[in-house]
């Protein structure tokens, strides 16, 4: 029997490694905070394989990373797609065989996410939600994903006033937070709880009087996991399709 043979399909992809920054110098409490992320999010995945390393920890990227099949996932828990996600991660990966995800703080349900995290201390009692945000004095990245971000939360809550202010760039937290009342909240739009936010971000606002509530991280709330298997099955979809 003669003919044109189909082509045979993509086998499923059931593999990711999660890339977070880390800290160079304490790295092992960052890593295991992402190993315990990467096994929630296998919770939401059965029969994947989830791995995790930061890019602080020596050659564990590289090692995670050739340790995986062809075609797996890599999803940089990031919040933005600069220069490190766009750079440095592919750099280090090393390889052409694996697809890099849409970084976290990209995830179109984050959004969502934050507003029914404050919808839960209660909206009506938030006079204003000061965005904190890493910015970067070297490229556009960062600040345009905290201002798209802003702005789609915004979207979400519409009768409260949102600013925001930047660790590394104007206008800084500070300056953001000058003025605002007790009714406040600052929400850190980071992925991980790191020296920005044990550190940077509550100076800023002790310096700027700041005398509302200080949010915890958005990737340490509790929905995260199933945010990222979602986002996974999703960026495993395409892969499959392309």
């Amino acid at each position: 029997m003669s003919g044109t043979r189909s082509p045979s399909p993509k086998a499923q992809v059931t593999e990711a490694l999660i890339v977070a920054h880390g800290q160079p110098s304490a790295p092992e409490k960052p890593e295991a905070a992402l190993a315990g992320l990467a096994a929630r999010v296998a919770e939401h995945l059965p029969g994947w394989r989830v791995r995790s390393a930061t890019m602080a920890s020596g050659d564990r990227l590289e090692r995670e990373a050739a340790a995986m099949a062809g075609g797996g996932l890599v999803y940089p828990f990031f919040m933005a797609a600069g220069w490190f996600a766009s750079r440095v991660l592919p750099r280090r990966i090393g390889r052409t065989d694996l697809c890099v995800a849409v970084p976290f703080g990209l995830d179109p349900g984050l959004p969502g996410l934050t507003a029914t995290i404050l919808s839960e201390i209660g909206s009506g009692r938030i006079g204003h939600v000061l965005l904190a945000a890493h910015g970067s004095a070297r490229g556009t990245a960062a600040g345009k994903a905290a201002a798209d971000f802003a702005g789609r939360l915004g979207g979400e809550l519409p009768d409260i006033p949102l600013s925001t202010g930047f660790v590394e760039q104007a206008p800084g937290i500070t300056e953001a937070a000058a003025g605002l009342g007790e009714d406040a909240v600052c929400l850190p739009f980071f992925a991980m709880p790191g020296a920005h936010c044990r550190e940077d971000v509550p100076e800023a606002l002790t310096r700027a009087g700041f005398r509302g509530r200080l949010l915890p991280v958005l990737g340490a709330d509790r929905r995260v996991p199933a945010l990222v298997a979602d986002a996974l099955k999703r960026a495993a979809t395409g892969a499959a399709a392309a």
